[in-house]
């Protein structure tokens, strides 16, 4: 087997220590019992770990993803010469 070095806050250290010494295994043991149970407590993909935030903001137009630069326009924002970009001074346009 091979080893592998982390650094790990106390109070993680700690848990792990307790945990090894109330089940009577090692350190080491208790590290690859948790690592093993962390890939099914971790969300799969990016929209799993953003699907609670989908549709949670309100006031939103419903086609903002497919308009998305026509609604930054008409907010002011634009984009510079440098093609930076920057919030325009000016009022925005009114609909």
């Amino acid at each position: 087997m091979k080893s592998l070095t982390v650094r790990l806050p106390e109070k993680l250290i700690a848990e792990i220590k307790q945990e090894s010494r109330l089940s009577r295994i090692s350190v080491s043991e208790v590290v690859r019992e948790r690592l093993r149970g962390a890939p099914e407590a971790r969300p799969s993909g990016a929209l799993e770990l953003i699907g609670d935030l989908i549709g949670s903001v309100e006031g939103l137009p419903a086609d903002l993803s497919a308009r998305r630069k026509r609604y930054l326009r008409s907010m002011g924002y634009v984009r510079n010469r440098s093609g930076g970009r920057r919030l325009s001074r000016r009022a925005p346009k009114s609909q």
